[in-house]
């Protein structure tokens, strides 16, 4: 598969145009490009990525986000409804999250949120905002945050922007969640938040939160719970009576909490919701120049314009839902997830990896004369239209069920197709696997064309960060 069909088949622009194009030619181009890459998906077989995949649904939302596209919400005078959007867009989460806990705990808190550009937006605001909490509480020293391995590297991001130190602690490899005396061993005087996630990206297992905020309690210390993945899922599952640990407002000690709405939310790409326990914790990293020749300039978050057409299609996405809508199509993501891991556990030659919820990772026993790589399945399931998401120490498959893949007959399919994955991952045991794991991308090999694409791209980055003055 080549990583660039279209050259061949439309007009590369390597320059500006000297002249315009007619606006139909072009959207006949967007829709021939757009209608055969929704065709991948369409099948689900594809992890992840497309959380919706309701065509209707999209309809939809694209007709609420063209009505503010062109809006831009930093100009609340003359676009009100932004604010409304944004406002109920945020109580809905912390609804959603049993806001109304936090106060049982401590009666003066003050629940509040902040939507976001996505979920490393998400976490990177909340790790500014406990970075600006301890400076203005005289904390000058080298701070640092302690994530399980398993969290998400915007963290690490996150740490890499704010001159934070990253503590990363080891997860027990048997049930893939962090050992809370592992928290508490890495903690200093200079620690500010410690991670929990809910559930991780790699195995869609939970950390066990109420011991970290038990934790987090007794040190003085926040704890966010990274729910960027499952944030907008897991409170139905638990509803709906699975075995999920609580992970919200609920449990003493949690601060934040990090849910995107672009993902179980059902809206598009771009929009994420950070709920803080305390109105000051969030307020701590609000941004002022009240010197600048243009005017005092305030602003809640990094991002300074944004389109009113994302609030208006998350705002609509969460209210055509609902709490039926929402409890409906967990419960479908829920029962067809079960299906799939009891395909996966059929086979003695695989393992899934701790104890997952609607997303869940499975690597080979590698026992057994016939022992072979799992990117072995992978290698075969590619050919049957299955594209898994892959993991590494220990190589894995993940498979996050989304919308898509309850369709009827999809958990059949899947069935099918890794029994007969697992004869030719047992045939080919002694030969080298072409896939690999690649965060973002198809696990499976690159093409030589996408290779040298991704090398030429890091060369001119490294390039452009080596003629950039230092310091």
């Amino acid at each position: 598969m080549s990583t660039f069909p279209y050259a061949q088949r439309f007009d590369v622009n390597r320059t500006m145009p000297a002249t315009g194009r007619p606006r139909a030619e072009i959207l006949d181009e967007l829709r021939t490009m757009s209608a055969e890459e929704d065709t991948t998906w369409e099948t689900g077989k594809v992890s992840g990525t497309m959380y919706c995949g309701d065509h209707d649904h999209y309809d939809f939302l694209t007709e609420a986000f063209g009505l503010y596209a062109h809006v831009n919400v930093l100009q609340r005078d003359i676009c009100p409804s932004a604010t409304r959007f944004e406002g109920e867009i945020i109580a809905m989460t912390l609804d959603m999250l049993h806001a109304d806990a936090a106060t049982g705990h401590t009666p003066d808190a003050d629940p509040v949120g902040l939507v976001t550009s996505g979920g490393s937006g998400s976490i990177a605001h909340a790790m500014l905002s406990y970075r600006e909490q301890a400076r203005a509480a005289g904390r000058n020293g080298r701070l640092n945050i302690i994530k399980p391995e398993t969290a998400h590297p915007a963290f690490d991001k996150a740490c890499h922007l704010f001159d934070l130190e990253m503590r990363v602690v080891p997860v027990d490899p048997a049930t893939t969640v962090v050992d809370p005396a592992d928290v508490a061993a890495a903690m200093d005087d200079n620690t500010i938040v410690i991670i929990g996630s809910a559930c991780n990206y790699g195995y869609g297992t939970v950390d066990p939160i109420a011991e970290l905020g038990a934790l987090a309690v007794e040190r003085g210390v926040g704890l966010h719970v990274d729910g960027c993945l499952g944030g907008f899922i897991l409170p139905w599952g638990i509803e709906l009576g699975y075995d999920i640990p609580l992970f919200d407002f609920r449990v003493p000690g949690v601060t934040t909490i990090s849910a995107d709405t672009h993902k179980y939310g059902y809206a598009f790409k771009g929009t994420s919701v950070l709920a803080f326990r305390d109105r000051s914790l969030r307020n701590s990293q609000y941004f002022f120049n009240t010197s600048w020749t243009g005017g005092k300039y305030c602003s809640p978050g990094m991002d300074g314009s944004r389109s009113g057409g994302l609030l208006a299609a998350t705002w609509a996405s969460m209210v055509s839902l609902g709490r039926e809508g929402y409890l409906d199509y967990a419960r479908k993501i829920f029962s067809t997830a079960d299906a799939m891991k009891a395909a996966v556990a059929s086979h003695p030659e695989l393992r899934i990896l701790g104890n997952p919820t609607f997303c869940f990772s499975f690597t080979s026993t590698g026992e057994g004369d016939g022992a072979f790589d799992i990117y072995h399945i992978n290698d075969f399931m590619r050919q049957r239209g299955w594209r898994f998401n892959g993991q590494q120490y220990p190589n894995a498959i993940h498979m996050a069920v989304t919308r898509p893949q309850t369709q009827h007959g999809v958990a059949d399919a899947f069935a099918v197709d890794l029994a007969e994955a697992v004869a030719y991952a047992t045939e080919h045991a002694g030969d080298a696997p072409h896939s690999s794991a690649i965060y973002g991308g198809v696990a499976g090999g690159l093409t030589d064309e996408a290779d040298e694409f991704i090398r030429s791209v890091m060369g001119d980055m490294m390039d452009t960060q080596q003629s950039l003055p230092r310091a």
